[in-house]
This record gives C-alpha cells, sequence and structure tokens, in this order.
C-alpha cells in the first residue's frame, strides 16, 4: 500500500488536473502535475459553470475566489436565427438560485484556471512541473513509471490522465484511437465590450439556433469583455483543429438575422477553430493503479456547457475514493468508476440529443421545437435539469448504507 508521501502523478494542467491537484493536496497527498506546454495555462475564452459545480468548490476552498471574477446573468436564451424571437429561455436569477441553492455564472477560463492554480501553489504537498509531456507509463503492481517526452522517468504510487480528449494516457490505455468527429468546427473570440456598437443582449447567456450553426455569446470580466463562440457545420469530412472556414458560409447566414451576421462579422477567423467531438460513454476507464479524468475518460460535446464541471466533479470525487480507501488504488478508482461513469454518461449522451435535436434543426423541425418550448414554464424547465443541477453526492464510506 503506497503512503500519503508518494506522489501522486496528474498528466495534465488544465482545469482537471489543477482541481485534482488540488482536491488532494488539500487531504494531505503528494501530487506532481506534469504539464506539457512550457507554462501552465488554458485557452482564453468564456466558460458557463452550473451550481452543481459549486459545493464541489466548497470542498476545494476556493468559492469565494471564483465568485469574485464571475458574473451572474438574469437567463440563459435561444433564439431563432433567422428572426430573433425566443425559442426558450432558462431563468437564472433569484428564482434559480432559491430552487438550486447555487447560482448559474459565466468567467474567464484563465481567472477560474488561475483560482486552481493558486490554490495549488499555496500547498507544499502540490508541484507543479511545466514542460513534461508524457509519452507512456509503466505500472509495476506497487508503484507507478511515467516516462517523458525528454526520456525523464519519473515514478510515483498512481497516475491519473487528465489530459483531454487526446489523451495519451487513455490512448495506452484503451487504445481507441481519434476521437468520433461530427462535422462541427468551433470558433472562439473575445472582444471588448466598447467595440460591441450594435444592438444585442449584452447582460445574458444567449445561443442563437440555426440549422446547421450557431452562435453563443455572453459578458466577462465585469462586462468589458464580450464572449462569441460560434459553430457550424463544416463541407470537410475530416475537419481538423486547424481548419479554415468552408467557403459556404455567406450563403449559410445569409439568411439570418441581422444580429447573427453582426455577430459574425466580429469573429477573428484567422485563429484556429476547434474541432466539435466526443467519444462513445464507457463503464471503467482505470486499470490498475491508473485512472482517467475529465475529458479523458468522458469527453462530451460543449451543448449543456458542463465539460469542466463534470471534471471537477470528478476531480472532488476521485480525492475522496483515494482517502477512503487508505491507499489502495485499484480499489478506489472502481469506487470512482462506479460512482461517476452513469452520470458523466448521461450529460454525453443528451448532449448528443439536444444538439441533433434542438440546437441545429431547421425548416418545419425548428417550428416543431420552438413550439414545444415556448409553453415550458419555469417550474417545468428547472424540473427537466435538477437531475444536474441538482448536484453530485459523493458516496458514501465503504460500510454504511449508500
Amino acid at each position: 500500500m503506497a503512503g500519503k508521501h508518494d506522489p501522486i502523478i496528474v498528466v495534465g494542467g488544465g482545469l482537471g488536473g489543477a482541481a485534482v491537484a488540488l482536491a488532494l493536496g488539500r487531504k494531505g497527498f503528494a501530487v506532481r502535475v506534469l504539464e506539457q506546454a512550457p507554462e501552465f495555462g488554458v485557452i482564453g475564452f468564456g466558460i458557463q459553470l452550473g451550481p452543481n459545480v459549486f459545493p464541489m468548490f466548497d470542498r476545494l476552498g476556493v468559492t469565494d475566489a471564483v465568485l469574485a471574477h464571475a458574473l451572474f446573468p438574469k437567463a440563459i436564451l435561444m433564439v431563432d436565427s433567422v428572426d430573433g424571437g425566443e425559442i426558450a429561455r432558462i431563468p437564472v436569477g433569484d428564482s434559480f438560485r432559491q430552487r438550486f441553492k447555487r447560482p448559474y455564472v459565466v468567467i474567464h477560463r484563465v481567472d477560474l484556471h488561475g483560482v486552481l492554480l493558486d490554490a495549488c501553489k499555496a500547498l507544499p504537498n502540490v508541484e507543479l512541473v511545466a514542460s513534461r509531456g508524457v509519452a507512456d507509463y509503466e505500472d509495476h503492481g506497487d508503484r507507478l513509471r511515467v516516462r517523458t517526452e525528454d526520456n525523464r522517468t519519473i515514478e510515483g504510487a498512481a497516475l491519473i490522465g487528465a489530459d483531454g480528449l487526446r489523451s495519451t494516457v487513455r490512448q495506452q490505455m484503451l487504445g481507441e484511437g481519434e476521437p468520433r468527429t461530427i462535422g462541427y468546427v468551433a470558433h472562439r473570440t473575445i472582444v471588448p465590450m466598447a467595440d460591441v456598437k450594435f444592438a444585442v443582449d449584452r447582460d445574458d447567456v444567449v445561443l442563437w439556433s440555426g440549422p446547421g450553426f450557431h452562435i453563443v455569446h455572453y459578458p466577462l470580466r465585469n462586462s468589458t469583455l464580450f464572449n462569441i463562440v460560434t459553430v457550424f457545420k463544416t463541407s470537410n469530412a475530416q475537419p481538423s483543429d486547424t481548419a479554415s472556414p468552408h467557403p459556404d458560409l455567406d450563403h449559410v447566414y445569409r439568411d439570418s438575422h441581422p444580429t447573427m451576421k453582426a455577430l459574425w462579422a466580429m469573429m477573428d477567423l484567422s485563429r484556429r477553430g476547434w474541432v466539435s467531438s466526443d467519444r462513445d460513454p464507457i463503464r471503467h476507464w482505470s486499470k490498475g493503479r491508473v485512472t482517467l479524468l475529465g475529458d479523458a475518460a468522458h469527453p462530451t460535446l460543449q451543448t449543456l456547457a458542463q465539460g469542466a464541471c463534470m471534471a471537477i466533479e470528478d476531480a472532488v470525487c476521485l480525492a475522496e475514493m483515494i482517502e477512503q480507501s487508505g491507499g489502495d488504488f485499484p480499489a478506489a478508482f472502481r469506487r470512482y468508476e462506479a460512482a461517476r461513469y452513469l452520470r458523466t454518461a448521461r450529460v454525453q449522451f443528451e448532449s448528443r440529443y439536444h444538439w441533433d435535436n434542438f440546437y441545429h434543426v431547421g425548416g418545419i423541425e425548428r417550428e416543431v421545437a420552438r413550439r414545444i418550448w415556448s409553453v415550458r414554464g419555469e417550474d417545468e424547465m428547472f424540473q427537466c435539469l435538477a437531475w444536474l443541477y441538482d448536484g453530485f453526492a459523493l458516496p458514501e464510506k465503504q460500510g454504511r448504507a449508500a
């Protein structure tokens, strides 16, 4: 059995990796985080956080710091790309907070990452190591050995792959190859709010829905910045993260509302795009002293805005299972999987369903979707979201009723 002084190796220093390092570090475990990039950082755009993640922030001791950087929209809106009419509205103000006990916020991803990293740096038992990409690992039963891309060897008690959609750790464990692509590419842009000269909702989270494309926008950093994400179906059968937009975009947006066209005009297409991808849910993502976390374990489409939230829930759950196991990592990882796979699989499946059947429909199907959602009241909306936003209850300690 490994003790608390044998370092647990975390591969990947993004939101999930930083969260699990902090969760373990606060419990007294030695943690070494290996980040491939020359410095710790994340994609510099906005992120939405549902109320389900805030009990996890409480356990990590960072709630106040997160809220200090956050903005509190009053609603999440879906509007029609052609006439700008409202398809659906989820109020996330006072009534939402009363029902779910916690807020719905938007925050700059860099600010959230900074909060987690600062908390890690305050712990003497958490080591953050940049420029250390992982090539492969060896599980020796009683210990774990990692070989880095620069041919160094690092030993530890266990390995947590928090290295994202194209996880090196997952590839060695499961050998699945590339993730599932769905033919959509996302482009992200942040502009100063002062540069937004046209009439547009600057306070809420707004999604413009159209056949084969959508645009999301919301404010950041005390409403001084405007975060815009545009997602569209590409004619390229195998799009890449560096692919240029397909040449038919003018046609795609031809019949769109003038506000959508104005938003599209603000996009900086010289920057890279991100291919929308996921993987099929799996029941097991651990083997021996190795496990996966976040997008490495259960990558999802961005439909429900829950990728980071699920990774942070994973982090807190995993740290709890490791502590309860008394150093039996394989047993801890089995309990962690059992606690997490159904919830994360539902996020993956529901994200696919809404992507295909709600976000990107056109013609009569669009009109039907609008009619269905227009008659749903606040209570019904909240009931539909309860499975997600009521949060995740950590498993009871072994020997007690679950």
